[in-house]
């Protein structure tokens, strides 16, 4: 089972696209994105949770939790990793990051942060209602 894996893509544009989000806009998610789990995940030491198996494609797909801040995590969600492992071709198919929305967003156009957070334009309001009352709980 161990080796070298090699890194596809199920759709590379809009991965890329995601991951240069995360560079912006997480530096921390990222450097342990690309130091510590993706060469982890070519040799084979497959990270996260193991979702599903389909016995008939051999393969197994995995969600690998990024770390991110608490208050990013509670108002967007957390950030993760989604791949699908299959082990008789010796391929990791990176499949998405999520939150997708606010990492899409973020690589069309700049956002703004409201105490440290940042939020979405489509979504501003409700974003900076949420922070508002994760400081007012937190005090």
């Amino acid at each position: 089972m161990k080796g070298n894996f090699v890194f596809d893509y199920i759709n590379e544009n809009e991965f890329k696209k995601l991951e240069r989000s995360l560079k912006k806009y997480n530096m921390l998610a990222y450097k342990k994105l690309y130091f510590e789990y993706y060469p982890a995940l070519k040799e084979g030491n497959f990270l996260g949770k193991l979702v599903s198996t389909n016995s008939s494609k051999g393969s197994k797909s995995y969600e690998l939790k990024l770390p991110t801040d608490i208050m990013f995590s509670k108002v967007h969600g957390d950030i993760t990793l989604h791949y699908i492992v299959y082990e008789n071709e010796k391929v990791v198919m990176l499949d998405k990051l999520t939150p997708e929305d606010i990492l899409s967003e973020g690589h069309q156009s700049e956002l703004v942060t409201y105490k440290g957070v940042m939020v979405s334009k489509e979504h501003s309001e409700k974003d900076m209602f949420k922070i508002t009352l994760l400081n007012m709980i937190n005090k």
